[in-house]
C-alpha cells in the first residue's frame, strides 16, 4: 500500500509517502500559510515520483484554518483523480453515474502526529478571541479534548500538571513558560495510516474547528 500524508496546519508543512511500511520520503518546509506555492510544488514533485497514492491522510488541526483547509481540499481533489492531476467531471465529484474516489480518503487529529519519543504529552493552543484549547495525547491518540479555555483556566490546568509532563505549542506563547514548539509531522501521519486498529475521520473531511464547535466560540 502507497500512502500520502499531507500536513499543513502549523508553521511547518510537511508531506510524506510510505510504502512496504517504511516511510520512503519526507519534504518539509517553512510554511508561510499566505503563499501555497511551494507545497503544490513539492506535491507535484512527490505525484511524479511515485504516481497514485492508494490512501491519503490529512492533517485536521487545530491549528491555522487556513493551511488545514488546504490540505483538505488538495486531498480532496487527489483522491477524486487518483493523484494523477486530471479534473474529475461534475458527476464524479458528485458520486454520480457511480463515480468513486479512487484513493482511499481518511484525516486525523495533526496535534496527535508531533514526533515525540514519550507516549504522553499534552498540547496548548491559541484559539483566537482571547481563548485557548489543551489536549492531551496518549499513543497518538485524542485521550483529552481539545478543550477551549481562558487564559486563566488553562495556566491552572498547566500548574497541577505533572512537572514531567511535555506541553507543546505550534506557535510561541510566551505567557506559557513551559510550551515547547513542537510540529505536526506528515511523516507520522504516515506512519499512524498504517495502523488498520486505528480509528481515522471518514469523508466528508473538515477542520476540527468546524468538526469540534467546543474548540471555538461564535463572534459577539
Amino acid at each position: 500500500m502507497k500512502i500520502l500524508a499531507l500536513e499543513l496546519s502549523s508553521a511547518r508543512g510537511s508531506l510524506a509517502i510510505a510504502a512496504d511500511n517504511n516511510v520512503e520520503v519526507v519534504r518539509d518546509w517553512q510554511n508561510d500559510r499566505k503563499n501555497s506555492g511551494p507545497f503544490f510544488e513539492y506535491l507535484a514533485e512527490v505525484q511524479k515520483q511515485f504516481g497514485k497514492p492508494d490512501t491519503i491522510i490529512v492533517g485536521l488541526g487545530p491549528g491555522s484554518y487556513a493551511g488545514t483547509r488546504i490540505a483538505i481540499s488538495a486531498a480532496i481533489g487527489l483522491s477524486m483523480t487518483g493523484g494523477t492531476g486530471s479534473v474529475p467531471s461534475d458527476e464524479k465529484l458528485m458520486g454520480r453515474h457511480g463515480g468513486r474516489p479512487s484513493s482511499r480518503l481518511i484525516g486525523f487529529p495533526s496535534i496527535c502526529a508531533i514526533e515525540y519519543d514519550a507516549p504522553e504529552y499534552c498540547v496548548i493552543g491559541d484559539a483566537r478571541r482571547q481563548t485557548f484549547f489543551f489536549a492531551r495525547v496518549r499513543d497518538n491518540n485524542l485521550a483529552e479534548g481539545p478543550t477551549l479555555m481562558s487564559e486563566a483556566e488553562l495556566r491552572e490546568k498547566l500548574d497541577k500538571l505533572d512537572r514531567k509532563m511535555s506541553i507543546f505549542a505550534t506557535e510561541k506563547l510566551p505567557q506559557f513558560e513551559r510550551a515547547e514548539i513542537r510540529y505536526p509531522s506528515a511523516k507520522i501521519l504516515a506512519r499512524l495510516a498504517q495502523d488498520s486498529n486505528r480509528d481515522f475521520a471518514q469523508p466528508p473531511l473538515e477542520p476540527m474547528y468546524l468538526r469540534e464547535p467546543h474548540i471555538t466560540v461564535p463572534k459577539r
